[in-house]
């Protein structure tokens, strides 16, 4: 991808590496997977002494955490598990649903004035500078379609972490790779992960790591038309294998607007070199349910997939880009996904 010294990095970011890692709470408390719920009784029920919860409180505390989501029942694991929608406020309804956008190929586009709403700490490297690049970019793209449909886009925070943090949706690890939490509107990524992407799922390239922040960008974008919102209303009323395939077409659906961004981009800015859209479709490719499955068990089960083969990732990407459009990515109403 071209950028330059001159290229706008995002302010919306917040650099939360160096403030040591994950919080293990006393007793074996936290892990992957697991919700803490800790007893209120005293005495000989298990339940912690008044200073001893003091004292979790005040280091809590001093890790950045809420003392009371322990008390709500609210601290959870990091375990790559859907998060709790039902406290998204819902936004109105588009009358078209998925089937919203203009940003048509070829229209002319004039970027937008930067928020920079967020204080971002110092930081030189490069990784860090090429994710704030492409946030930025994101930024000018979807603010400028966003004020073609007569909307206003908010934009979305960013958080680079290290091995574990606090989020909206409970324990973020660097386990789970990046993702997108609908309850705090944030990004993060541990970027450890552009390593794995190279290394581990035989995807270099810089366009592939820019592809990895659109897709998450993607699920901004769904929760601001309303998508997210209803996809998770649908779920709790399925089984659990049609709620996996219900999330399947969430997913291929940020992967189709990743792929209108990468588009627009271009349109925009000229960023796109020789090869890059193949680093984003060989990113598409490798983690896809089935390669993962294959790779981690040796056995492929399309019932369990939640993200969607690597033929279904790479095509619906490919749709975004070729055609530029939104209203092109309504996985919903797909015959075939």
């Amino acid at each position: 991808m071209r950028y330059g010294r001159d290229d706008r990095e995002s302010s919306n970011v917040e650099d939360r590496r160096g403030r040591g890692g994950g919080f293990r709470l006393p007793g074996g408390f936290g892990g992957r997977g697991r919700r803490i719920r800790l007893p209120m009784g005293g005495g000989r029920g298990g339940g912690f002494s008044i200073t001893t919860l003091l004292i979790i409180g005040a280091i809590m505390l001093l890790f950045g955490f809420n003392p009371l989501d322990l008390l709500r029942g609210n601290f959870s694991g990091g375990g790559g598990g859907a998060p709790d929608y039902s406290q998204v406020p819902q936004l109105p309804r588009n009358d078209g649903g998925a089937r919203t956008g203009s940003g048509r190929t070829g229209s002319p586009f004039q970027l937008p004035g930067g928020s920079g709403q967020a204080q971002v700490p110092a930081g030189n490297d490069e990784l860090a500078t090429f994710t704030k690049r492409v946030l930025a970019d994101t930024e000018d793209v979807w603010n400028r379609v966003f004020q073609q449909m007569g909307r206003r886009y908010e934009e979305p925070k960013l958080v680079i972490f290290s091995g574990a943090t606090s989020t909206g949706c409970g324990m973020g690890q660097s386990a789970m790779g990046p993702f997108y939490c609908p309850l705090d509107r944030k990004i993060y990524i541990d970027l450890k992960f552009y390593r794995d992407l190279k290394q581990r799922f035989k995807a270099p390239g810089d366009f592939a790591q820019a592809y990895v922040i659109a897709h998450e960008v993607g699920h901004h974008i769904q929760l601001l038309l309303g998508i997210a919102q209803r996809v998770q209303e649908m779920k709790r009323r399925v089984s659990k294998t049609q709620s996996n395939a219900i999330q399947v077409r969430m997913e291929l659906q940020a992967d189709c607007i990743a792929g209108v961004w990468a588009n627009l981009n271009d349109q925009l800015k000229n960023r796109l070199e020789q090869g890059d859209i193949q680093e984003g479709l060989n990113a598409a490719s490798a983690i896809g349910d089935d390669m993962i499955q294959r790779r981690t068990t040796g056995r492929v089960v399309p019932d369990a997939f939640t993200h969607g083969s690597s033929e279904q990732r790479v095509r619906w990407f490919r749709r975004g880009f070729d055609s530029g459009r939104l209203q092109d990515c309504d996985t919903f109403n797909a015959q075939r996904i």
